[in-house]
């Protein structure tokens, strides 16, 4: 209960910028590229973009992950930021990761009230590793207690602290609106809405996801496909 409740006040807290700006020795720029900004009238704001400018940075992508597959993908983005770590001396202030999602990978981006709601688990056929029954939950956010297939250095929640982005794109998010309005029976126009509200509050909506991976290497970061 006590880790349960320890993973809710976290997630609370990620909803400020006040929290935000604790997770690095920068931290008002990195919580300002962080904070979610809807965009308002039909114009996406992707001024965030701009401060990323870490001495070495990196976009993971997520496009067409299959997270029925097993393993833990977020070990990579792990991976890249301990390395620079141990190997030049480098603070994760120093680096700029951004783990940019669309697809299936949808789930790693939701909230656990979507998880249950929509039965995002059996939709995307992927299992919780702590109990070998469809994910009610996004386990992926911090580790479940004996579990070895997430460990806790490779959650999102470490990554987020860490200082890394994740993004979402727009253009899938309305393909599973699609997908789980048909599921459901309920109005598409209703079901994009309730999934653009349950996103975790650090995830970064964004016009298309082929267009960022774009936009980001124009400014220096190097593409990995996962």
């Amino acid at each position: 209960m006590a880790h349960h409740n320890q993973r809710r006040s976290f997630i609370a807290s990620l909803g400020s910028l006040a929290a935000l700006a604790i997770f690095s020795d920068n931290g008002v720029a990195r919580a300002e590229a962080m904070e979610p900004g809807p965009q308002k009238d039909g114009k996406w704001d992707l001024s965030w973009i701009e401060p990323l400018k870490g001495k070495h940075r990196q976009v993971f992508d997520f496009g067409s992950r299959d997270l029925s597959a097993g393993g833990n993908p977020l070990r990579v983005p792990r991976n890249y930021m301990n390395a620079h770590n141990t190997v030049y001396g480098l603070a994760d202030g120093d680096l700029s990761t951004i783990v940019g999602i669309a697809g299936s990978a949808f789930a790693m981006n939701a909230s656990d009230r979507l998880w249950k709601d929509y039965a995002l688990g059996e939709h995307f056929h992927i299992k919780d590793p702590a109990t070998g029954r469809w994910a009610e939950r996004n386990f992926f956010v911090d580790a479940p207690t004996g579990s070895s297939s997430t460990p806790p250095t490779a959650s999102i929640q470490i990554l987020v602290a860490r200082g890394t982005i994740f993004w979402q794109c727009n253009n899938a998010l309305n393909g599973n609106a699609d997908e789980l309005a048909q599921k459901t029976g309920k109005n598409q126009v209703e079901v994009r809405a309730d999934l653009v509200a349950g996103l975790n509050p650090w995830v970064r909506l964004v016009p298309a996801h082929t267009m960022l991976l774009g936009l980001v290497q124009e400014r220096g970061f190097t593409y990995e496909k996962l």
